[in-house]
């Protein structure tokens, strides 16, 4: 969860003012979890046991209905991916600054990447479509890892350290 302690109000009224999901040039839609819902994974389906697995492309293109770009950038995973379903290509290009959370909803599962990495896209249009390159690169977890200790979040700290929900 997002502890806005350290955040001034103008920063959190602009973060409040950001739009669910954003066109950001024709055909290329941008939203966080699906277009419909901010709290919905688009890409992945966790399970009642709490496993988490790649959604089948029957569940992402029902997640989809009614979007009609060819392009998707979603995020909530933190778990960097490019997928094609349902007549496009979506892609998630992981967090830059959490690895790895736990999540109660729908039921308790973590989501990981495994290790402390920054994460991000690039993308390229090509003559045949896209060119998507994941990059996986290191910084300075250790001093964001001392600062969410410092917070009061052991738990991020484990977290930005190893790219693991739990120790």
């Amino acid at each position: 969860m997002l502890d806005d302690r350290n955040l001034s109000l103008p920063h959190r009224e602009w973060l409040a003012s950001m739009p669910a999901r954003r066109e950001v040039a024709e055909g290329i839609l941008m939203f966080h979890g699906t277009p419909e819902r901010d709290d919905v994974y688009l890409l992945e389906t966790v399970h009642a046991t709490g496993v988490v697995s790649l959604a089948t492309t029957d569940e992402i293109t029902a997640r989809l209905a009614g979007t009609a770009h060819n392009l998707l950038l979603c995020g909530h995973t933190h778990i960097p991916r490019t997928v094609a379903a349902a007549g496009k290509l979506i892609v998630n290009p992981g967090s830059v600054g959490l690895q790895a959370y736990t999540d109660n909803t729908p039921v308790p599962h973590a989501m990981e990447t495994g290790s402390r990495h920054a994460r991000y896209a690039i993308l390229e249009r090509c003559r045949t479509g896209w060119h998507v390159e994941h990059r996986a690169v290191d910084y300075d977890f250790e001093s964001a890892a001392r600062t969410a200790q410092r917070n009061g979040r052991a738990d991020w700290a484990w977290r930005l350290r190893t790219g693991r929900a739990k120790p």
